[in-house]
């Protein structure tokens, strides 16, 4: 299942975050070589300090983990203006309450392969985007931006998103580095679901079945 996890839910998913910290070393650090955060197994910077929303796979009893990645409000601090800057031009405004930043964007190759072996890395990856463009039309975010290699344009484009290139830049790494707009839109939803074949949602919204607001209704009938 595709969920998000918010700050109260933290020690609900321990489990799952746990892993998520664990794959984004052996991605980011291990794999990789970027030059980010490590703490003994884990990799976390100060980002994730800020009670960020992760939008996780997880199986059903929160207890395996099958890719994940961090979301943040531009509204507040992002890698975007505080790492990537210069990435896009300076006429870009893209600090808005619809507008989110999606970092640390990892799945577990292994776990999926395990569970899932019909499922390759592509459309992992694809299932990713669309439970990303489910979960922030769900919360009504209007633009997911990202920084990303140019070769993952052509990730983005397999999986139906659509994604305008606001600019790149030099020196962070062997390769460019992109700042991309991702429209969320019910058309492009569709268009994604569309290129994977799949007609029913993949992110799912926990509603709690007895809010305050109903049981305050229940206690005044």
């Amino acid at each position: 299942m595709f969920v998000i996890i918010q700050a109260h839910e933290y020690q609900k998913y321990a489990a799952v975050l746990d892993q998520m910290f664990r794959l984004r070393k052996k991605v980011f650090a291990d794999t990789l070589g970027w030059d980010v955060p490590v703490i003994g197994p884990y990799e976390r910077d100060s980002y994730d300090a800020l009670a960020p929303a992760y939008l996780v796979w997880c199986n059903d009893s929160r207890t395996r983990l099958y890719g994940g990645m961090r979301l943040m409000p531009t509204t507040g601090p992002t890698l975007l203006y505080d790492v990537f800057r210069e990435t896009f031009p300076d006429a870009a405004d893209l600090i808005a309450p619809g507008i989110w930043e999606g970092t640390r964007m990892c799945i577990d190759e292994e776990a999926i392969a395990k569970d899932f072996p019909n499922i390759d890395a592509a459309r992992a990856f694809s299932m990713m985007l669309l439970a990303l463009c489910e979960c922030a039309l769900d919360h009504g975010i209007h633009t997911m931006i990202s920084n990303y290699e140019p070769y993952l344009k052509r990730v983005y484009k397999r999986a139906g998103a659509e994604v305008e290139e606001l600019g790149r830049a030099d020196g962070y790494g062997k390769y460019p580095v992109c700042c991309g707009a991702f429209e969320v839109s019910d058309r492009v939803l569709r268009k994604m679901r569309t290129a994977l074949g799949l007609t029913l949602p993949l992110f799912i919204r926990h509603v709690p079945a007895r809010s305050v607001v109903t049981q305050f209704l229940e206690m005044a009938a």
